[in-house]
């Protein structure tokens, strides 16, 4: 360890033991916030005795360093919008502490320019199985290909947002970081991953780039402040202070004889102030089944009614009613194993998430009870249990009404999730809350998710091309209702399916309306289970292959909501058969112009 001497220093023999004493303390960030307040404040300067000029001469030339540059880039690549929100915080947070801050998709960012940036803030949500948003794919190919600059001047920082229960956690937010240190980048401040309940982590590292950035420039006198204070300026109802809206509505889409539940559920939002538009989503929070709760809780012996500290702030609830409302009970993740794991000490425990493909296998289908019933009964206490579980994520649904149309309501179309696994009878949390337990005039708590990255054309004249089976349909709904009322006059083209004609033909009426008065032109139906041979929309979108390349060619956007593992994958590579064909390209040229399409906005996806 490097040790100063009196000998060789400007300081006496006191000075040189103190900071002896403190040099190996200090994180990167303080020694770097050291060094600019130093440079920057010459009446804090240390002067050197007069028993040492050469040492002080030597050092002189620190206050002449260079400050480091006050403009900051930040590209966010955002698939539902949660990167896009917390970048956009951010960047009002630094302008307001004095920097120039340029917020960008990752697909408005031209790649090129990536080696004039000096201060670069990366903010990446990870999309299925660890693969980048769809508005994230073109940069992230640009910086792990052949292409990508030395980026030695480059200081950065990433903020990474996943879901702790897939695999690939945090996935892409890694490889960003870790491109970015082997180009040359130096990190302003650590990665940070977070899971689903974000918003304090995001804090904590906005903080941390705010003091790393700050530090760095010696034009920047002013203290960092709490970065949390400057993030909630938005609206008084917002995903951390949700708005309990009222139940209008509750109906089943689906007719008698049909193996499936799909609600649409119509909520006020009168006295909130919320507003949103077509291709937005609703946050639920839901809360756990009573039946489920009461289950755990006799499982491990406790008392429903002792209470359990929830949060840093102090707050307390009964443990049913925390069990209820607050803590996710029904997923299962390779990390809430371990915590388990460690806290109780079970060996049988630690033996499964020893090995990945047993706990991989373990996970699915399964949920705390199971854990309890088959490792437990834990001897821990209930506050210690509720510390290691992840706080209760609200769900997102693609809202399914123009506000235009509709005047503060808002409505969701919801599939009923029922399935039987390891001999026990499940059930989606939100969804059969919606179908078997909310009734008119109960209240949800909600609140409005943006999705810039699925929003109808500017141009109402521009055709659109919407392909949404079963409940993909939601957002397809909103998008009529708003052209209707805006009196587009550009054609549109929707592709629906689901598995029966006559008790699964979600919102018939409304879309035949539409057709008759001439807002939706064209309409394209395949319903899997009424012929003998399985037709899905992509067979609907080949058999009209020469017309939908026509649009396409006009200049048509193409929408795409549902499952993104089967469906959404099948669509995309349907989409390049067609241009491929059609356009007599070759399949590289095909994808090409897919991806074309993409980066202007014409080609856009809302699956999950």
């Amino acid at each position: 360890m490097l040790q100063l001497q009196v000998t060789n220093s400007p300081f006496n023999e006191e000075q040189a033991e103190l900071l002896n004493r403190l040099l190996p303390t200090l994180t990167e960030s303080q020694k770097i916030w050291l060094t600019g307040f130093l440079a920057a404040s010459p009446s804090a300067a240390v002067s050197a005795p007069s028993a040492a000029p050469a040492a002080a001469e030597a050092a002189a030339p620190a206050q002449a360093a260079p400050a480091v540059s006050k403009d900051v880039t930040i590209l966010y690549g955002s698939q539902t919008g949660n990167a896009q929100r917390l970048s956009q915080k951010a960047g009002k947070t630094l302008e307001s502490k004095g920097f120039n801050v340029t917020v960008s998709a990752m697909s408005d960012f031209k790649p090129n320019n990536l080696k004039k940036v000096q201060n670069l803030l990366i903010v990446a949500s990870t999309h299925g199985e660890g693969d980048p948003p769809d508005n994230a794919i073109t940069f992230h190919e640009f910086l792990h290909g052949k292409r990508a600059p030395k980026l030695d001047d480059l200081r950065f920082s990433v903020l990474a947002l996943g879901d702790s229960s897939y695999e690939f956690f945090c996935q892409t937010g890694k490889e960003f970081d870790q491109r970015l240190e082997e180009l040359g980048g130096e990190r302003i401040a650590p990665r940070v991953d977070c899971d689903l309940d974000f918003d304090e982590p995001a804090a904590e590292w906005l903080d941390s780039v705010v003091n790393g950035l700050s530090a760095a420039s010696a034009a920047s006198a002013a203290p960092a402040q709490e970065a949390s204070n400057a993030q909630d300026v938005e609206s008084e109802y917002s995903r951390t202070n949700p708005f309990r809206a009222e139940v209008l509505e509750s109906i089943n889409l689906n007719g008698r004889g049909s193996n499936k539940e799909t609600r649409h559920i119509e909520l006020s939002l009168e006295g909130s102030g919320l507003t949103y538009k077509p291709g937005d989503a609703l946050g639920i929070y839901p809360e756990n089944d009573p039946k489920l709760v009461d289950e755990l809780i006799a499982a491990f012996g406790w008392n429903p009614d002792e209470t359990v500290t929830i949060n840093k702030q102090g707050d307390v609830l009964s443990l049913r009613n925390a069990l209820l409302k607050h803590y996710e009970i029904t997923v299962l993740t390779k990390p809430l194993l371990e915590k388990i794991a460690q806290l109780t000490g079970v060996d049988e425990l630690h033996e499964l998430i020893g090995d990945s493909e047993k706990v991989k296998a373990y996970i699915s289908g399964r949920d705390l009870l199971d854990v309890v019933q088959q490792f437990g009964p834990f001897g821990v206490s209930p506050q210690d249990f509720v510390n290691v579980l992840r706080k209760m994520p609200a769900r997102l649904y693609s809202i399914a009404s123009s506000l235009e149309a509709n005047p503060e309501e808002v409505h969701v179309t919801i599939g009923a999730v029922r399935y039987n696994a390891n001999g026990r009878d499940r059930s989606g949390v939100c969804s059969i809350l919606c179908a078997e337990r909310l009734e008119p005039g109960d209240m949800l708590p909600v609140y409005i998710q943006q999705n810039d990255n699925f929003k109808l054309p500017q141009n109402p004249e521009t055709p659109v091309i919407m392909i949404g089976p079963g409940t993909g349909v939601a957002p397809f709904r909103s998008f009529m209702q708003e052209r209707e009322e805006a009196g587009a006059e550009g054609k549109a083209w929707m592709f629906f399916g689901d598995q029966h004609f006559v008790t699964d033909f979600l919102y018939q009426t409304e879309w035949q309306k539409w057709l008759a008065d001439g807002v939706l032109t064209k309409m394209d139906v395949a319903f899997s289970r009424d012929t003998a041979e399985k037709v899905y929309v992509q067979h609907r979108m080949l058999e009209n292959s020469k017309e939908l390349f026509e649009w396409l060619q006009e200049g048509a956007a193409v929408y795409v909501c549902g499952d993104e593992k089967n469906m959404a994958h099948d669509v995309h590579n349907t989409l390049i058969e067609i241009v491929e064909k059609e356009g007599n390209m070759s399949r590289e040229q095909a994808e090409q112009y897919i991806t074309d399409m993409q980066q202007q906005k014409r080609y856009q996806r809302d699956v999950y």
